[in-house]
């Protein structure tokens, strides 16, 4: 059977791309040398699938940045403000995309969004009344080329026209409405470029068709398509559908002459009835996403060619149908073969991108011939595995009581209490929790794991730290402090790692933005607390200093969000078992006398369905009392903050008062604070913090800049229910440019306090 790979991932083997950027962003190495890097990378992606036989080899699926952004640029949609620096060419992207302050201007970047419903980040399009929507790009050409140099006869990948409308933001008069001609004609001439270049295939990743989408959603795509499919020649167009099923769509997107149309069956809950209620049509090949994008687990083999054997006998070819995987492997890590510690006994049941790329292989064999040792072989990794049952752990989830999901007294009387005891002055200045993880802090993290010092000293350069943290946030003036997290890798799998039921890898890393990676925890089983988590850094903090001292810990829902979840249990159980760890610790914090604890919910969003008519019976109705369980026992006067960052929050802000926090901050700064509105529809009750700069680009903001944006917050948002702080954590910024951004976010608040004398 033939096979496809949406995507691949760009980060490499050992995050060379990370290196090679970060390098350049400080000068080090030339635009020539990390284009070096990049070609390496994707030499080395290419030979990959080919030793593995794929059939369908994606390119432009690499990108140093984004690829929505990647697509933004090839049509020109590029902000006046950005093309005023007179950069060249790839440093006009890096701005776009983390900012710019030098000599030739000083502009933020473009807004950061998550990914429907991954912790990937794309970063969206904004186009002016002016852009001048036009295909100047070559990078989808280059890479055509490139590829075929390299022996591969690939698929050019692109987001969609219809995807990239949608998620573009319109910032002056015009509409969506306004650009579908004109998007169909550049997009059209992408194509005939194309063809005239010798492409075979051309892969348009619409993921956005498996949301709700209205009459008017399926007459802009049909549009846009039946003029963009009307000049493609000898080329054959894939529409590529993931993270969910296209029920509303399923009718107009078969009748267009599309030669492929890509269907998610793994997260798709109704694609396999959709095909068998209206059938598929004869001619065009179905993309069965079927080896799953997002998680790490085996692949089970028997299900699987269950599911496809039905798929077949629909389609009533089997070559019809192409064996694919369910989105881009850049959700998962690399390769299983960067794992030296794991045992067999674990390693046996994950699969990185490497890895499936063989289940592919495999199951394209299988569907001839069902039987043999690598089907029994993958059959017994579903019978059971090595400790992953508690049944203590089990039984008090079960003992969860309604009660147990409310605090008291309600909020109104709670504000009152906090406001008396913490006597803290208009518009309180803090931080989101961290602080920069400079060299000298990572060091002695490595050093500590490698055994090259003892844990007296490693605990010892960590109290040095807390205290150097504190004192200059007293020295800076601002009036709710933190410790700094420092002896912390990442808000997750730190916790994960005090969490009986967790296992960790040694670099599988996945790219969240641009140089960012992460490296998620596994959830292996059951879990609970094996000990206190933070309360002594928490209690040393409080000890050098007469201010408040945040306590910081992540929520159970990112914490669930940003692992890799077991598939044999539901998520709502894998988040109410870290829920009722996650209440221990709270619970420890406050009985050690820290008065203020925030829980940060980051990812609270990330597996919202993407179908409205799903939020509640499928997620919010559990999330959101998960957070509440982890709040609930505490006393009134203990202030409960959360932090939400880089998603949509506006149509699920009523879900998010509803967790009954006392103070919720939010990444604002880069979506010019789009969600001030939705606040005051929603008369949201809880204190807040809109972030005021963007701690993801290295730009230092001015006092009049935050001061600004603190006029815009004040519009909306009621004096006394205000804080001012960054947008999200500072731990990947540097010493400097932190302390001049803080200094003028202290001198912005002061300002402002005289203003509403």
């Amino acid at each position: 059977m033939q096979t496809s790979v949406i995507g691949y991932p760009r980060i490499g083997r050992d995050r060379e791309l990370k290196f090679a950027s970060e390098k350049y962003f400080k000068g080090e190495i030339s635009e020539k040398e990390l284009n070096d890097v990049a070609d390496e990378i994707r030499k080395i992606n290419y030979k990959k699938q080919l030793d593995r036989g794929i059939t369908y080899i994606a390119s432009n699926d690499f990108s140093f940045y984004d690829n929505v952004l990647d697509t933004a640029v090839i049509f020109n949609v590029i902000p006046k403000r950005y093309k005023e620096l007179g950069l060249s060419a790839l440093d006009t992207f890096f701005a776009m995309a983390r900012g710019y302050q030098g000599d030739k201007g000083n502009v933020k970047a473009l807004a950061m969004k998550k990914w429907f419903n991954t912790n990937y980040h794309y970063i969206v399009p904004e186009i002016e009344d002016d852009t001048e929507v036009k295909l100047t790009g070559t990078k989808a050409f280059d890479e055509l080329v490139f590829a075929k140099e390299n022996g591969v006869k690939a698929k050019t990948v692109i987001t969609g026209p219809f995807t990239f409308l949608k998620l573009t933001r319109f910032t002056g008069e015009k509409v969506l409405g306004d650009y579908i001609d004109i998007f169909a004609e550049e997009y059209s001439k992408l194509v005939k470029e194309l063809n005239d270049k010798g492409a075979e295939w051309i892969q348009f990743d619409e993921p956005y068709l498996v949301h709700d989408l209205s009459d008017d959603d399926k007459k802009i795509f049909k549009a846009l398509y039946n003029k963009i499919l009307g000049v493609k020649g000898s080329v054959k167009v894939l529409v590529q559908t993931y993270f969910g099923d296209i029920r509303d769509i399923y009718k107009e997107v078969t009748e267009l002459d599309f030669d492929g149309i890509g269907l998610d069956f793994t997260e798709g809950r109704k694609s396999l009835d959709i095909l068998k209620e209206n059938g598929f049509p004869k001619g065009k090949l179905l993309f069965a996403g079927l080896v799953n994008g997002k998680n790490i687990w085996r692949n089970n083999y028997t299900k699987t060619l269950e599911k496809l054997n039905e798929i077949i006998k629909v389609v009533g070819d089997k070559d019809a149908v192409v064996l694919s995987t369910s989105c881009s492997l850049l959700h998962v890590p690399y390769t299983l073969d960067n794992e030296t510690k794991l045992t067999d006994d674990y390693k046996k049941h994950f699969a990185f991108a490497e890895e499936k790329l063989g289940e592919l292989a495999d199951l394209s064999v299988l569907v001839d011939k069902a039987e043999g040792k690598i089907l029994d072989d993958n059959a017994s990794l579903f019978v059971s595995r090595v400790n992953s049952s508690d049944a203590a752990v089990q039984e008090r989830v079960k003992n969860i009581k309604d009660s147990d999901y409310t605090r008291l007294p309600e909020f109104k009387e709670r504000e009152k209490i906090q406001k008396e005891k913490f006597n803290l002055p208009l518009f309180p200045t803090t931080t989101i929790g961290s602080f920069p993880q400079t060299a000298d802090v990572r060091k002695n993290r490595l050093e500590y794991r490698k055994g090259i010092i003892s844990k007296d000293q490693y605990i010892e350069f960590n109290k040095k730290k807390i205290k150097e943290c504190i004192d200059l946030q007293e020295e800076i003036g601002l009036d709710v402090l933190v410790h700094g997290e420092f002896e912390r890798n990442d808000m997750v799998e730190y916790f994960g790692e005090h969490l009986a039921g967790y296992i960790f890898t040694e670099k599988a890393w996945v790219q969240s933005y641009g140089t960012r990676c992460v490296k998620p925890p596994i959830i292996w089983g059951d879990v609970s607390r094996k000990e206190s988590i933070t309360v002594e850094w928490s209690k040393y903090a409080k000890s050098c200093t007469d201010k408040e001292v945040k306590g910081m810990l992540t929520g159970p829902v990112t914490i669930l969000n940003w692992s890799f979840p077991r598939e044999d249990i539901s998520l709502k159980e894998s988040t109410l078992q870290i829920a009722l760890a996650i209440r221990d610790e709270v619970l420890d914090l406050e009985a050690n006398g820290i008065d203020i604890i925030q829980i940060d919910e980051a990812a609270l969003r990330e597996k919202l369905p993407l179908r409205r008519s799903d939020w509640y019976s499928e997620y919010l109705d559990w999330a959101i009392p998960a957070f509440r369980l982890v709040a609930s026992g505490v006393k009134p006067d203990t202030q409960i903050h959360t932090h939400m960052c880089y998603s949509e929050f506006t149509d699920i802000i009523p879900a998010i008062d509803a967790m009954d926090a006392d103070v919720i901050t939010f990444e604002a700064s880069r979506s010019d604070l789009l969600i001030l509105d939705s606040l005051r529809e929603n008369n949201f009750k809880t204190e807040v913090g809109p972030g005021v700069y963007d701690i993801h680009s290295p730009r230092v903001p001015s006092v009049d800049e935050i001061v600004n944006a603190v006029k815009k917050m004040r519009e909306k948002i009621d004096d006394q229910k205000l804080w001012i702080n960054p947008d999200c954590g500072l731990k990947t910024r540097g010493d400097v440019e932190t302390k001049k951004s803080l200094i003028n976010l202290v001198e912005a608040a002061k300002e402002l306090r005289e203003l509403a004398k």
